[in-house]
């Protein structure tokens, strides 16, 4: 494994260690404890139908008094899961915001999903796969050898 790809692990499994992944496992159950934790609420919608055309299959927004993850509707419950989780990993790694502020500016904090080019999108989704790992969840892609698990496998996660 790449020590890019190593280090980045490494910090996954950092968050993960502070995380409450109960069992069952739910992704609502586990945005409550991240809102409890934050001290605000995490509120999830649809994509508009205009966002998701354009690309866009999920995206947070922050403010100081609550977090939007928004998901692409239109694609497999096992996806938007997948989508929601990989939102939350951009919260949980501090992405894009600083804690309780609107990124100094008043504006509230926007990082939306539609690529994995960049640091903080590979970061986010490699929590997102370590997350659904740890809770024994199906991955989006399938069983055995699906998308998801050859993303995974190709990341360093499996």
């Amino acid at each position: 494994m790449p020590f890019r790809q190593l280090k980045l692990r490494r910090r996954c499994e950092t968050i993960l260690g502070h995380l409450d992944l109960t069992d069952p496992f739910s992704v609502d159950g586990l945005c409550a404890r991240l809102a409890e934790q934050r001290g605000r609420p995490i509120r999830l919608h649809p994509l508009p139908k205009e966002a998701a055309e354009s690309g866009v299959c999920g995206l947070w927004v922050g403010t100081s008094s609550v977090d939007y993850v928004f998901y692409e509707a239109q694609t497999s419950p096992l996806h938007r899961e997948h989508i929601v989780l990989h939102e939350l990993g951009h919260i949980l790694f501090g992405h894009n915001a600083l804690e309780g502020e609107e990124n100094g500016t008043g504006i509230p904090a926007a990082l939306g999903r539609t690529n994995y080019t960049t640091r903080q999108e590979q970061e986010a989704e490699m929590l997102a796969s370590m997350i659904r790992s740890r809770a024994g969840l199906p991955g989006p892609g399938g069983g055995p050898g699906g998308t998801l698990e050859r993303l995974e496998t190709a990341m360093g996660v499996r």
